[in-house]
């Protein structure tokens, strides 16, 4: 079975830009929601959880930006584990991936919501205050996103463009007026001192703060729309790379370092508290950046009022991303055979993947009852499920970069991951990334954190494995296919094709050549 194309004036349509603003308006958002939750969990080592996922990160971007540049198809880390592994570990990452998606749904929305909260008018929309109407908004926003998607409206390419250069700036601004008027370094040294956390909540602050920097899978999403994708991915990839670090390691530094304009409130004890505390309260957590804007002296009063705006549009983007993602995800994981041709249905009128829109979004409601009925906890438990999913797919990303390596070397990569040591494999010289062994070692590793730290995230997560894989091997005996085993595809053909169609002709005419010199011309070859 081939690869699922699609149609080619939507492959050829995004410009640099617009790969970059693609990404960040997934990735981007990750700091609005996650800046709290790891505040609340890490405390004064905030900035230390940031960093050890934040290195990670840099692993798992330099191995998509590789993956998605040689492979340039829409199906993300699941069509890469799937060619690299086997239909199996395919079907579990591309699962893994789905919970994301999902959670991505109910995270972001909730997010909209607790940002919008932040403004004086519209203050009762906050959890905390009122936790009946915070739950029938965030459900409305879900409804009103499974109808627009049903319907064939999902964000373009262009105002992506525009909200995020208006957030790049925005987050900048914010950064420059808190290090210039709030910043003290003698606090930030005191902060870490004598907030360092136990051990424990360490881990668990490192396995929140990975889900800033969840979003990767638009890489390769984008990287289908592009025009020569091996040249422009690898840049824009990049860029949206070191913005995120950079902006996860500020914004912690910020806030261990800062002097708030506004007195922070007492704890519950009646005892001063930090204002990096105040952030991690439950009350904070799902809208600190607007939080930490408005109290930057001089500045604040301006951000106060357009930093919860700003973020809340940023995070329906991506909340809506989730819908739009986890619907493709399903349509090209049942084009593969790993899920029921269901979820391939399309409306008849409008020509959108119906079953799968309300499918997921059916789940996100699920999610978000369950979440409801945490109370406070509510937010912390998406953000598990968040880091789970996550953690889960990049480890096995992180298998098939090396997997790939070794069973398809004659792929030309336009990018290749630096550092890498030569091996020989079936005759052929092989190079395995040492980068992409570090980086397994650290989603790994940060998987494990999500799985000893998060009580309730270590047996939803794992459920949710298991039941797909339930609903795989019926699925696959019933149309009496493998389970463990894969379906025979004619990759070298599909990769003929996939070059050709995405422009990339010296990488094609390159592949091409290697395969003849040994005797293999593929199907589809020119």
């Amino acid at each position: 079975m081939s690869a699922p194309q699609k149609q080619e004036q939507l492959r050829r349509s995004v410009t640099p830009w617009g790969s970059y603003s693609w990404g960040y308006a997934d990735v981007g958002a990750d700091i609005f929601v996650a800046l709290g939750l790891v505040f609340g969990a890490a405390a004064g080592a905030t900035n230390v959880a940031f960093l050890f996922a934040g290195l990670v990160y840099v692993c798992v971007g330099l191995a998509y930006t590789e993956l998605a540049a040689a492979y340039p198809v829409a199906g993300g880390g699941q069509y890469f584990v799937m060619r690299g592994l086997g239909d199996l570990p395919g079907f579990l990452a591309g699962w893994a991936v789905l919970l994301d998606f999902t959670i991505d749904i109910t995270l972001f929305a909730w997010g909209t919501v607790g940002y919008l909260s932040h403004l004086p008018w519209l203050n009762g929309l906050d959890a905390s205050g009122h936790p009946i109407l915070h739950f029938w908004v965030i459900f409305a926003l879900i409804a009103g996103l499974a109808l627009l998607n049903v319907r064939g409206v999902r964000e373009s390419s262009a105002f992506n463009g525009i909200v995020s250069a208006f957030d790049v700036v925005s987050e900048l601004s914010i950064l420059f007026f808190g290090f210039l008027f709030a910043f003290k370094p003698e606090l930030l040294v005191h902060s870490m001192q004598f907030g360092w956390p136990t051990s424990f909540a360490l881990m668990n602050g490192i396995s929140l703060a990975i889900i800033s920097f969840v979003g990767l899978e638009s890489i390769s999403h984008a990287a289908e729309e592009t025009h020569r994708p091996a040249s422009i991915v690898p840049r824009t990839s990049v860029a949206l790379i070191l913005t995120i670090l950079i902006f996860a390691l500020a914004y912690s530094n910020l806030a261990l370092g800062m002097l708030p304009s506004h007195p922070v409130p007492l704890d519950a004890s009646g005892h001063a508290q930090m204002f990096w505390h105040f952030l991690g309260t439950v009350g904070n957590q799902d809208k600190a950046v607007a939080v930490l804007a408005s109290n930057i002296p001089l500045f604040g009063s301006i951000a106060a009022l357009y930093v919860p705006v700003l973020g809340a549009v940023l995070l329906l983007i991506s909340s809506n991303s989730g819908v739009f993602g986890s619907s493709r995800i399903a349509y090209s994981m049942s084009q593969f055979q790993l899920l029921p041709s269901l979820f391939e249905r399309v409306h008849k009128k409008y020509k959108t993947p119906m079953v799968s829109i309300l499918t997921f979004c059916g789940l996100a409601v699920i999610e978000l009852v369950f979440a409801a009925f945490q109370g406070d906890k509510g937010y912390e438990f998406l953000g598990d499920l968040y880091a789970f999913g996550a953690a889960a797919s990049y480890t096995l990303v992180f298998v098939a970069l090396i997997a790939l390596r070794l069973r398809d070397p004659l792929t030309p990569r336009a990018f290749k991951i630096p550092g890498n040591f030569k091996v020989k494999y079936r005759g052929e010289v092989c190079e395995i990334p040492l980068l992409g062994i570090v980086g397994f070692a650290g989603i790994f590793t940060i998987l494990i954190f999500v799985l000893l730290t998060h009580q309730i995230g270590r047996i939803a997560g794992p459920s949710w494995l298991i039941l797909g894989f339930l609903i795989y091997i019926v699925y696959r005996r019933k149309k009496g296919l493998p389970v463990f085993g894969s379906v025979r595809r004619d990759w070298t053909a599909d990769q003929v094709k996939i070059l050709r169609d995405a422009g990339e002709l010296e990488l094609m005419d390159e592949l091409v050549q290697k395969l003849k010199v040994r005797g293999r011309t593929p199907g589809g070859a020119p």
